[in-house]
């Protein structure tokens, strides 16, 4: 598997199904990859078609093979809605590097709820070629 950095570039959702019986949603993301886990702002008042342009970075180690997002609204007083969710494997970046935003089904109970549009960079980390060379089982120093 590989190692590096994943940034995540959170560009908006559209046709969001709406958690609130009066006014607009606050919807923001909560995107997790393996153990680490980022929340975007909250789009205050912008309902089924939030905008966010941010960007989130990651690092990712052995055994990263998706990341997890999960849509709520935030609420003042009770607590935040479930809006829905979406898992992306992450192979396909790893192997291309970078993908352009993208549109992404959300889910609530198997069923759509809307799309999120998403963007990824990864780089890979650099390994030093010196520290890798072996001679006779033994590591060859550098120096």
């Amino acid at each position: 598997m590989p190692r590096g950095t994943l940034e995540v570039n959170l560009v908006n959702a559209k046709g969001l199904k709406n958690t609130e019986f009066f006014g607009n949603m606050d919807p923001y993301v909560i995107i997790t990859c393996k153990k680490q886990q980022k929340k975007s702002k909250v789009a205050t008042a912008q309902g089924s078609n939030p905008e966010w342009n941010e960007n989130f970075v990651f690092s990712v180690a052995d055994g990263v093979t998706e990341l997890h997002l999960m849509i709520m609204d935030k609420d003042t007083g009770t607590a935040d809605d479930f809006v829905g969710e979406l898992s992306i494997p992450l192979r396909t970046i790893y192997e291309e590097g970078k993908l352009p935003p993208m549109k992404y089904n959300v889910l609530r109970n198997k069923k759509y709820h809307g799309e999120i549009k998403i963007g990824f960079t990864f780089t890979p980390a650099v390994t030093n070629d010196r520290e890798l060379e072996f001679v006779g089982g033994w590591k060859e120093s550098s120096y």
